[in-house]
């Protein structure tokens, strides 16, 4: 029997153009984590990325890379999926290369940059955490998805740092008898979870997008 689905992560985009698009995740307040009823399906590691996209210099300078998922599970009952959660390994976080244009910038600086206390502080926050609350159908005539065919609308508790909010976004899902795939791709604000370079308002703050476009493509197995 076929679904689909897909939950978050963890972290960060921008649209190819220079800047994210406007397709933002829905943001309240941490909610109840939903019960996990059925199977439980492991998250394959090897199988599923998340990947960031954000701008710099006014929107001028896009950045994009990847993170891994350090684990999780996902729960699925009668052919649907009830629940789940997934970590996200923030000392993984890379920068592509070919997102690094100027000659006188490297990558890995900016990882390090990132990983830094200036931003996500991995030494003292080395883990992201998406736990879903609601999975529901998705009307597509009632919203639009930046993957299309989406499915569902996944709610779940994003942990960036020491914050914990609520972000929806449609989803595309697929259960079978062995395994779950899942893809979406959202954007959220980084400011909400308090992640500020220098201080909120300052000039070298905004020089960088706020909003950050997160995209995942995840498997689980039974």
């Amino acid at each position: 029997m076929k679904q689909t689905l897909s939950p978050f992560i963890l972290l960060l985009t921008l649209a190819a153009c220079g800047g994210p698009s406007q397709d933002h995740a829905k943001t309240e307040e941490k909610k109840e984590a939903a019960a996990t009823t059925g199977s439980a399906y492991t998250i394959d590691t090897t199988a599923t990325s998340v990947q960031w996209r954000a701008t710099h210099k006014g929107g001028f300078a896009p950045r994009f890379g990847d993170i891994k998922v350090a684990g999780g599970s996902l729960n699925v009952e009668n052919g649907v999926l009830t629940g789940g959660s997934f970590e996200v390994n923030m000392n993984t976080l890379v920068t592509d290369p070919a997102s690094v244009t100027e000659k006188d910038k490297k990558s890995t600086e900016l990882d390090g940059h990132l990983k830094s206390p200036d931003f996500f502080n991995v030494a003292k926050y080395p883990n992201a955490k998406f736990v879903i609350t609601g999975v529901a159908p998705y009307d597509s005539a009632k919203g639009k998805s930046l993957i299309p065919g989406a499915t569902h609308l996944i709610s779940g508790n994003l942990t960036l740092k020491d914050s914990t909010l609520n972000i929806t976004f449609p989803a595309q899902i697929a259960v079978s008898e062995n395994d779950v795939t899942a893809s979406a791709k959202f954007v959220i604000d980084r400011t909400v979870w308090g992640i500020n370079y220098k201080t909120e308002g300052s000039p070298e703050n905004w020089m960088i997008s706020k909003e950050v476009e997160i995209g995942f493509r995840l498997k689980a197995v039974k």
